[in-house]
């Protein structure tokens, strides 16, 4: 468990400096409010996953902020594709990751709530 806690933290961080960047992109260079919907994607959902890897121990948890991240990545990389390549990364990319990204927090808020009732 704890290599894939060191890995969620590595996305965590890959998340929050990749929305970070696409928001300097949205707003300098492109002006296309996909990329900054985009962008927020990635920002709002970097947190819960660098802090999951930082501080769960549960598999539980790592497994929810996995689904978390990889919606995340699925749905903004699917917005960001479509603005800057033209196209989409596949069929049903972005309905595909927004579902995970609602199964992710759905998860995260299941498994936080039977971690702490068992006292943990």
């Amino acid at each position: 468990m704890r290599i894939w806690s060191m890995i969620l933290c590595l996305i965590g961080g890959a998340l929050g400096a990749a929305g970070t960047g696409l928001s300097a992109w949205a707003s300098h260079r492109s002006g296309d409010p996909t990329l900054t919907i985009a962008a927020q994607f990635l920002l709002f959902h970097a947190a819960p996953v660098l802090l999951t890897g930082l501080f769960a121990r549960r598999i539980c948890l790592l497994a929810a902020a996995t689904v978390l991240a990889a919606g995340s990545g699925l749905f903004s990389g699917d917005l960001t594709s479509r603005v800057l390549a033209a196209h989409s990364l596949f069929p049903m990319a972005a309905p595909g990751g927004g579902i995970l990204l609602i199964a992710g927090w759905l998860a995260l808020g299941i498994a936080g709530a039977l971690t702490r009732g068992r006292g943990s």
